[in-house]
């Protein structure tokens, strides 16, 4: 058993099952929307991004584009929050749905990341 695989996959899914956590619910509705769970979705997107710089092969490549791309929706998602809410005096029907919007893209590029991810494990020779 590789030991670094079993990290890096239950942080790649970790990433993907806070992401829709967050994800699911409403979208017009944002108390069905935990700011904490946006929070630790963020935090565990940027750790997993971190495992996958290590990987020099195609694959690896593959997988830290799509890392990267849900870090950044994650993070535009948060910002969003913050900015509609301090810098615009509310969040209304529109910001909220921005907010949703931005974290269901970070969603599916998890959902192609461990995709990706598990083909390539049972792809490889043991």
């Amino acid at each position: 058993m590789n030991m670094h695989k079993v990290i890096s996959g239950f942080f790649f899914i970790l990433a993907m099952t806070l992401n829709f956590g967050f994800f699911y619910g409403s979208p017009e509705i944002l108390a069905e929307h935990s700011k904490y769970e946006l929070f630790a979705a963020i935090v565990v997107n940027l750790i997993a991004t971190v495992f996958k710089f290590g990987d020099k092969t195609q694959v690896g490549s593959v997988l830290l584009a799509s890392s990267l791309v849900a870090d950044i929706q994650l993070i535009l998602s948060a910002s969003v929050w913050a900015f509609a809410l301090y810098g615009l005096g509310g969040l209304d029907e529109e910001s909220i749905t921005a907010i949703i919007s931005l974290s269901g893209g970070a969603l599916l590029a998890n959902i192609a990341s461990v995709v990706i991810f598990i083909g390539d494990t049972l792809k490889s020779k043991r």
